[in-house]
């Protein structure tokens, strides 16, 4: 078999996926809408096949007989919204399961812990 002609079918597919696929599409450009800065969170999955065959025929020579495909599948989840130094995950679907939940808290959750640390430091500031 050549593995030449099957790495050019592999690099032609891939390439192809790369115009479709790209960092902005998971993160999306962010629009600033009255004050408000939204940023387009997307899930994106494919999935990609590549094959081929050398055939001998009478001449005693190969022909080369392959081919590829891919698919992608890119549908929005969410929004991530900044607002006076707020961040807040808004999803776009209502069924969350509990690592959706947990991530939809995390900047919240941040929030929190920065401010304890900050009452810590100021309760030691204060002993002193």
């Amino acid at each position: 078999m050549s593995d030449n002609k099957i790495s050019s079918l592999i690099d032609t597919t891939i390439s192809n996926l790369r115009t479709v696929v790209d960092a902005d599409t998971i993160i999306g450009t962010p629009l600033t809408v009255e004050g408000i800065t939204l940023i387009p969170v997307s899930k994106v999955s494919f999935g990609m096949a590549t094959g081929g065959s050398d055939f001998p025929n009478k001449a005693n020579a190969q022909i080369f007989g392959g081919g590829g495909g891919a698919g992608v599948s890119i549908n929005p989840v969410a929004f991530i919204a900044i607002k006076d130094g707020n961040v807040r995950m808004m999803p776009i679907y209502s069924e969350m399961t509990s690592l959706d939940k947990a991530i939809n808290m995390a900047p919240e959750l941040f929030d929190k812990v920065k401010t304890l640390f900050k009452k810590d430091k100021n309760k030691d500031e204060n002993k002193e």
